[in-house]
């Protein structure tokens, strides 16, 4: 028996005296995790009868200010910093006075950063009470709760006013608007 404690202990001394043969039971250190943000690319799909749905609320109240309906979309960057891209969408706009403006464009990017949603394409929208907006692009402010028109603007109420210009400006409600 103290012939095999010993080979035990000269078998130990041989490991201590080579690295090569000490195994370690403690794992190496991991490196340090980065400050870099991690990047996702994330896509989706619906279809016409359920389509993808993205909702913007104000944070204070949870009151609705948009509510975005797409057959498909693609997310790029990452989290708080992403540009989504939506195809064949429609945006219900909801005005602080509860007014409506509902628009439809082939697309969309909501860019988390500039906190906007451009709508692309030819945008065709119209609001609760009747008027009707029709724009090249369409470029909504999170913040402000605007929307700012670009290219063949055409505005029309439901009394049949009609005005055109290559640009405009506007709250929800298309009540307050100007236009160049």
């Amino acid at each position: 028996m103290t012939r095999r404690v010993v080979a035990a202990l000269a078998l130990a001394l041989l490991c201590d005296c080579n690295p090569s043969a000490q195994s370690s039971s403690t794992p190496a250190p991991s490196p340090s995790p980065t400050s870099t943000a991690l990047s996702l690319k994330i896509t989706g799909r619906g279809t016409a009868t359920q389509p993808v749905r993205f909702v913007a609320q104000q944070a204070q109240g949870n009151r609705v200010q948009y509510d975005l309906l797409a057959r498909s979309f693609e997310s790029i960057g990452a989290q708080g910093s992403a540009r989504v891209s939506f195809e064949h969408v429609r945006v219900t706009f909801h005005g602080k006075d509860g007014s409506t403006l509902v628009a439809d464009a082939p697309q969309a990017i909501v860019d988390q950063v500039t906190n906007t949603i451009e709508m692309l394409g030819g945008v065709r929208a119209k609001n609760n009470t009747g008027t009707t907006l029709s724009c090249d692009s369409l470029q909504y402010d999170h913040q402000t709760e605007m929307i700012y028109g670009t290219g063949h603007v055409s505005f029309e109420s439901a009394s049949g006013f009609r005005a055109t210009g290559s640009r405009f400006e506007s709250d929800i409600s298309l009540t307050h608007t100007r236009m160049q």
